[in-house]
């Protein structure tokens, strides 16, 4: 069985319908600024060139998060990986917790230096490959969240507090995947890697992030090691 093509279209800034008009239009991309004339943008607005809209998974997260203002950090995921330059399993979901979360944090507390902060997220996340969690006893996703605490709060090696939470979010977040159990799911990973993520930051943070409704996924048909009803996000029917 494989996924139907709805659970892929939508608009790559958020998630909503795309609206199709009759007349040519000048629309600037929400992504890459260049003006084209077309014909469709989501209903909030949004236009995307194709060109953008064809972007490799860590382009298309960065660029997509350097402009999103969505709070929400489950909604703002689950729209990025339904594209399908993200696929089912892969490192770019290391970079795609922390992205997410630093772009909510940035939507509810301000967006300076953000770009930055999206820029040092996606290099340290290259230094997490690919397997890590069954060969180095570490789940990218939840190791994506700890460089999201890092970055927010310019934690060091040589850093006191900023060490510490930085460790504990990734912590929480390992916990949170190990104690769903085996074998590995990006997506479910990802889920309980912001989950836990978003508490942790509103807990020791005073961040003030939305936690969004629970995710229900769309990607267990194409997953042949999917836990489906043991795991929470298995659709229910």
């Amino acid at each position: 069985m494989t996924r139907s093509t709805d659970h892929y279209s939508g608009c790559l800034i958020c998630g909503v319908e795309l609206l199709y008009g009759g007349r040519l239009r000048p629309l600037s991309c929400a992504l890459c600024s260049e003006e084209f004339s077309a014909n469709s943008a989501c209903a909030n607005g949004h236009f995307i060139c194709d060109r953008c809209h064809s972007l490799p998974a860590l382009e298309l997260i960065e660029r997509t998060c350097q402009v999103s203002t969505e709070r929400d950090s489950l909604r703002l995921a689950d729209s990025l990986m339904k594209n399908p330059a993200v696929k089912l399993h892969g490192p770019e979901h290391h970079f795609l917790v922390p992205a997410v979360l630093i772009t909510a944090f940035c939507a509810v507390h301000g967006d300076a230096g953000k770009a930055e902060k999206l820029m040092t997220a996606r290099k340290r996340a290259d230094d997490v490959k690919g397997g890590f969690c069954g060969s180095h006893g570490a789940c990218g996703a939840a190791m994506g969240a700890g460089i999201a605490c890092s970055v927010l709060t310019g934690a060091t090696p040589l850093a006191r507090d900023e060490w510490r939470l930085a460790n504990l979010m990734t912590a929480s977040c390992l916990t949170a995947v190990g104690e769903a159990g085996g074998p590995r799911c990006c997506k479910r990973d990802t889920y309980l890697s912001l989950i836990a993520g978003v508490e942790f930051l509103n807990c020791y943070l005073d961040a003030g992030l939305p936690m969004g409704e629970k995710p229900v996924c769309s990607f267990a048909v194409d997953n042949r090691e999917c836990l489906e009803r043991d795991c929470r996000f298995f659709p229910e029917s």
